[in-house]
């Protein structure tokens, strides 16, 4: 558990650093945004971000979340998907090991995998064409094919509702 206290502190650290050095408020609304996405382990988007916050009885805009996550991509504490889907989805990024994404096209389920194979065909892929990749976005979509998807069922309810 203190490791995630130390990480938590190092991301203040890098997000307060930023705001000073782009001249923007470190107001208690930012901070208690950044907490509130370290404190989650899966992918979101402003939405439910914005309900979490509001359930927690914090006094946060929409327009506050927005533009708080828009900073926190720009100093790379956050990084920001687009899965195919109008609705932009996010998740922490700082102290995440690199990984790539599966993504069920039937519940929208966002599945996440890392093989170290990945990494070696970008580095083949670097050398054979003398470019120095700095990351990369791997994504897969297709449709779970588990007889009893937990997730499954819950899209078909919600889409008869």
């Amino acid at each position: 558990m203190s490791t995630e206290i130390e990480k938590f502190d190092s991301v203040k650290k890098i997000f307060t650093a930023y705001l000073e050095n782009k001249g923007l408020r470190k107001t208690p609304e930012r901070f208690a945004i950044l907490e509130e996405i370290y404190l989650r382990d899966d992918h979101f988007d402003v939405e439910e971000l914005y309900i979490s916050m509001k359930n927690k009885k914090y006094q946060v805009s929409r327009a506050t979340v927005y533009n708080t996550l828009d900073v926190l991509v720009e100093c790379d504490l956050v990084v920001k998907h687009q899965f195919g889907r109008n609705q932009a989805q996010f998740e922490k990024s700082y102290g995440r090991r690199q990984h790539d994404h599966l993504i069920c096209t039937d519940c929208h389920k966002v599945t996440e995998f890392c093989d170290p194979r990945v990494q070696t065909i970008q580095s083949l892929v670097g050398e054979m064409l003398h470019f120095n990749v700095m990351h990369h976005s791997l994504i897969f979509y297709g449709s779970c094919t588990k007889k009893n998807c937990e997730h499954r069922v819950s899209f078909q309810a919600r889409s008869q509702e």
